[in-house]
């Protein structure tokens, strides 16, 4: 096979010695990316690690990283901090880890929402320089109730390109399994700290049909779970994910309710992925034609005409204007008549 990627050629007896080997999947994912160095075929179907590479355009690139597993990131991730000019991270020795497993050298910058405000000049100035600058997060797709949003905002503004390079994302990893509603879903994220705002957004959440997704410390989560029970009700279905793709994952399904009792004695480790099914959307019976013409007559009583109770009553219900009409002339027809003789 010519041009593109190859992996180079490993004896079968190292493989058998060496597969369960925990540090060998960063070592065979690399040797795959790393084009071979007698090549000199150019195939415009792949785009090559190479640090300046013509094919990876200057912009910011912000790209998925792990929630939890190490082998949870793609090619195309790898590629482009391999091949950027600078990494943007939220703490850097937390990515240093992820970069040190797997081998890659680019020059990593602090940027986190204690500073990125100092930051973003700096970094719109490279960017239009045309550099390539990668941002993540310390986990999951930045941006996403993490540092990153501003930035591509004011690159927006700037005509600075912004690439998405996709990857994990700890409120989809939630809600794909936790077998509540995924038609339609809210992502709240982390609450106000304020106890006024913070019950305002519960309270506007509870009255959403739609699933709520929302983010908690560890150190919150027997105060969100008062006020949610409080709030939502007791009996409201709730999924609370923990330590997603680690070894200790867990999904604890149950109501708020049960939630609250079980989460007060028992105070769990990591960040907390919690999702609330949506409220039951009631069916509205649609109103009799005796309460109709209750409503006719009420309106005609008080000394509307019947042309605007008729009006008046069509406002306020789904019932069809054809159907309230059709009722009006059958019970008040006469009384119509004398309408339209004195007009």
């Amino acid at each position: 096979m010519d041009g593109g990627f190859r992996f180079r050629t490993i004896s079968i007896a190292f493989f058998h010695s060496h597969l369960k080997t925990t540090h060998l999947f960063p070592f065979i994912l690399l040797l795959h990316l790393r084009p071979p160095s007698h090549s000199t075929t150019t195939n415009t179907d792949y785009e090559t690690d190479n640090r300046h590479s013509q094919l990876l355009k200057p912009g910011l690139y912000l790209v998925g990283t792990p929630i939890g597993n190490l082998e949870d990131i793609t090619f195309r991730a790898l590629r482009v901090l391999n091949s950027a000019d600078i990494i943007l991270s939220e703490d850097t020795r937390h990515s240093g880890k992820l970069l040190h497993y797997y081998n890659i050298k680019t020059p990593l910058m602090s940027y986190h929402k204690f500073n990125e405000a100092q930051r973003e000049q700096l970094v719109l100035r490279r960017l239009k320089q045309g550099e390539i600058v990668a941002l993540i997060s310390d986990a999951g797709t930045p941006g996403i109730s993490d540092p990153g949003m501003e930035l591509a905002k004011l690159c927006v503004s700037e005509n600075v390109p912004v690439v998405p390079i996709p990857g994990p994302c700890a409120l989809v990893s939630a809600l794909s399994a936790s077998g509540l509603s995924t038609d339609e879903f809210t992502f709240v994220g982390f609450l106000p700290k304020h106890s006024g705002s913070r019950s305002k957004r519960l309270t506007a959440s509870a009255q959403q049909t739609a699933t709520q997704i929302f983010y908690v410390p560890p150190h919150k989560l027997s105060q969100f779970l008062e006020e949610g029970s409080s709030i939502f009700g007791d009996t409201r279905r709730c999924v609370i994910a923990r330590e997603m793709t680690k070894f200790h994952e867990e999904f604890w399904r149950g109501t708020l309710g049960e939630a609250n009792k079980v989460f007060s004695i028992r105070q769990p480790k990591g960040e907390l992925t919690i999702l609330i099914e949506g409220q039951a959307n009631s069916k509205v019976e649609p109103p009799s034609d005796i309460q109709l013409e209750s409503e006719l007559r009420e309106l005609i009583e008080n000394g509307e005409s019947l042309s605007t109770a008729v009006k008046l009553v069509i406002g306020k219900t789904s019932v069809s204007r054809k159907t309230i009409y059709s009722l009006a002339l059958r019970k008040f027809g006469k009384q119509l008549e004398v309408e339209g003789d004195s007009s």
